[in-house]
């Protein structure tokens, strides 16, 4: 009986000990193996499942999944930029992408972010950059964007960084925003419906190339419109997110030259919480996944990890994507 009783303990003890070891693993970790590191779910928001950044959060995380023994990581839907960077603060989420001018007002507390600076905030890449693209009608007469003054013209939603765009613009080229234009707050499509009818002069979309509404609107005889050097210079002063960009002759129909905007980096980010051996092996495989990533999605195409680490807004690097970053030599 004894000997029972003994068993009984050891068992009882045994699954005391389970129960314990489960009850102590967070929610977004599980012990592996010995020698092993733990297991690690990563949620990765990135925007309505129809956009294009839905497609390249689904790209990313399977690649990480795949090849990273460790990692299970899963994209779902957001509401974009603003929403993932909360998400990722809150520790809701753990990897996201959001433009650097976002990144940057969140890591710092201001703008929409006004009182919930997330200092844990850290850069894994910098990506692609988000072009913005100024179209507007031929009758409409806006060949600058000084031109628009007055003028019928589509800013996307209010309060959206879109609309943030439309206000830095106008204002680094002399216009009160909004006194003076007509401002309609619409979506990108119902834009490029409202160019093609006849009934707006002009629309502000801020999207990679060629972006679906922008080639609309110029099929039907729009045109887009040059951003000026002393408004881009003038941005660049004041924010530190902004670069120059070319849109190629032949991007969109009917356009013959190269035009010259503004745009801003994707930025792939997560935070402090986040240990450096895995940030450091997530940095790897999507450089070295980036061929395969670029195959499945245009937006990755043709990234380069020696451009990983420019114009972000001087936030800060994760120390694991740093130290991939100095063993490749590009820091």
């Amino acid at each position: 009986m004894k000997t029972m009783k003994m068993k009984k303990i050891k068992i009882v003890a045994v699954l005391l000990s389970a129960v314990c070891m489960l009850g102590t693993s967070g929610c977004s970790k599980k012990e592996a193996a010995s020698g092993e590191h733990a297991q690690v779910s990563i949620k990765f928001p990135t925007a309505s499942a129809s956009g294009a950044l839905y497609a390249v959060g689904a790209a990313i995380t399977n690649l990480w999944t795949t090849k990273i023994s460790f990692v299970n990581a899963a994209s779902q839907a957001s509401n974009g930029g603003i929403d993932n960077l909360n998400q990722v603060a809150d520790g809701e989420s753990q990897v996201s992408i959001a433009i650097s001018s976002n990144c940057y007002q969140s890591f710092k507390g201001t703008d929409s972010f006004s009182g919930f600076a997330n200092e844990k905030l850290r850069v894994i890449a910098g990506l692609y950059f988000n072009p913005n693209q100024v179209v507007a009608t031929e009758k409409s007469g806006i060949n600058s964007i000084a031109d628009v003054k007055g003028k019928h013209f589509a800013v996307a939603a209010a309060g959206s960084s879109v609309e943030g765009e439309c206000k830095n613009h106008f204002t680094a080229a002399g216009l009160s925003y909004p006194q003076d234009i007509r401002a309609e707050y619409i979506a990108f499509g119902d834009a490029a419906d409202m160019l093609q009818n006849g009934t707006l002069d002009g629309a502000w979309i801020m999207s990679g190339t060629p972006a679906a509404a922008v080639s609309q609107a110029c099929s039907s005889g729009s045109h887009l419109v040059n951003i000026d050097d002393s408004i881009i210079e003038t941005l660049k002063k004041e924010y530190p997110w902004y670069a120059s960009y070319t849109i190629p002759a032949q991007t969109y129909p009917g356009q013959t030259a190269d035009i010259q905007t503004s745009a801003i980096k994707m930025v792939m980010f997560t935070t402090t919480d986040l240990d450096e051996e895995t940030v450091y092996q997530l940095t790897k495989t999507f450089w070295e996944g980036i061929e395969e990533l670029g195959e499945a999605q245009r937006n990755l195409k043709g990234l380069k990890a020696e451009d990983a680490v420019k114009d972000i807004a001087n936030l800060p690097l994760h120390d694991g994507a740093a130290k991939y970053y100095k063993e490749i030599n590009v820091m």
